[in-house]
């Protein structure tokens, strides 16, 4: 097995940048939108084969160093007693927004093996076919609760915010039963036989660092905590996180316990920049997912740019700073991993 992107999980040597993409099975592939033209997101996500094909996709093109589950942050909410659908072109829609404690207390924490059996069978089988690391994933407690609360993608989270400020003890009911659902839900693709996780924290950067500490840490830290005692790295990554690299690392660094920690770092802060903050971690990222839909050349320019900031120090894993866009160029995927993984020889 290439196992390069865990030995650089737990900043072991490597003997080139590992790099895979979040997103990478997407709209941007062919064959992901033929299937797509046949199924609807939730029925690929709840269909075992389905989800293995779609993981596989870029595999067979692309020469990454990990796959990352195909699914979505949304598919344990289902079993928690919210009711949802994915909406083309607008995101997750949900019936039923939870704005107070009733509504929190509403909500139950699954049994991802019972609640969840597709997505844990989709890893099993995926173990069987990869010869790269398989990443499991979730979201985290604050994007979900912004779903939730919202009841539709929201780029202010006005409603979010309200109930955090106004009504603290429904807010933390509701982050308290995502935490406890969170932490089964990665525990059961580890024992499944995923080699690392990723909690993916999409919105946490409209807060500020007060409420960050005081509204979003606790969860988020019972969540690696829980994660700690299996071993696997554990990255932590959010967008527009600039003042929250500290805190991210609090939540999800090596004062929860054993294992290796990864901090992901979206194209705001440079490299070298957030290692001065952070000190001795791993870290992902982190090119400007717009930068793909630009030419193979420009690609090149700014991976050497960004290796150049990495400068060869232990615990780099190359990575956009958010998912791949549909309309990112297939060569543009193909120059930037040969430039990466060409890099330094």
């Amino acid at each position: 097995m290439n196992d390069r992107f865990l030995r650089a999980c737990r900043r072991e040597p490597v003997d080139r940048t590992p790099i895979w993409l979040m997103r990478q099975a997407g709209r941007y592939l062919p064959e992901y939108r033929t299937l797509r033209e046949k199924y609807d997101m939730l029925t690929m996500c709840r269909t075992p084969e389905l989800a293995v094909e779609v993981t596989l996709q870029p595999l067979r093109r692309f020469d990454l160093d990990a796959a990352i589950l195909f699914s979505d942050i949304m598919i344990p909410l289902a079993a928690m007693g919210v009711d949802f659908n994915i909406v083309e072109s607008v995101g997750p829609v949900v019936a039923n927004p939870v704005r107070d404690q009733r509504g929190a207390d509403a909500l139950r924490v699954i049994e991802p093996e019972r609640a969840v059996p597709f997505v844990i069978e989709a890893v099993r089988l995926l173990r069987r076919e990869l010869r790269v690391p398989l990443i499991g994933f979730a979201g985290a407690p604050f994007t979900l609760a912004s779903y939730i609360v919202e009841g539709k993608p929201s780029r202010e989270l006005l409603l979010t915010k309200k109930l955090l400020h106004c009504d603290p003890p429904a807010w933390h009911a509701l982050m308290d039963k995502l935490a406890q659902t969170i932490a089964a839900y990665l525990l059961a693709q580890i024992r499944a036989g995923a080699q690392a996780v990723q909690l993916f924290d999409s919105w946490v950067g409209v807060l500020s660092p007060r409420d960050y500490r005081e509204f979003v840490l606790p969860h988020s830290k019972k969540i690696f905590a829980a994660l700690a005692p299996t071993g696997v790295p554990r990255i932590h990554f959010g967008t527009g996180t600039a003042t929250l690299l500290e805190l991210l690392k609090e939540a999800g660094g090596p004062a929860t316990g054993s294992g290796p920690a990864v901090i992901g770092v979206d194209w705001r802060v440079p490299l070298d920049h957030a290692w001065e903050r952070l000190g001795d971690v791993a870290l992902q990222g982190n090119l400007d997912p717009a930068v793909m839909l630009t030419s193979p050349d420009s690609v090149e320019q700014h991976a050497h740019e960004i290796l150049a900031q990495a400068h060869g120090r232990r615990g780099h894993i190359f990575n956009l700073g958010h998912g791949v866009l549909p309309n990112t160029p297939l060569e543009n995927v193909e120059r930037l991993i040969e430039v990466v993984h060409s890099h330094g020889k």
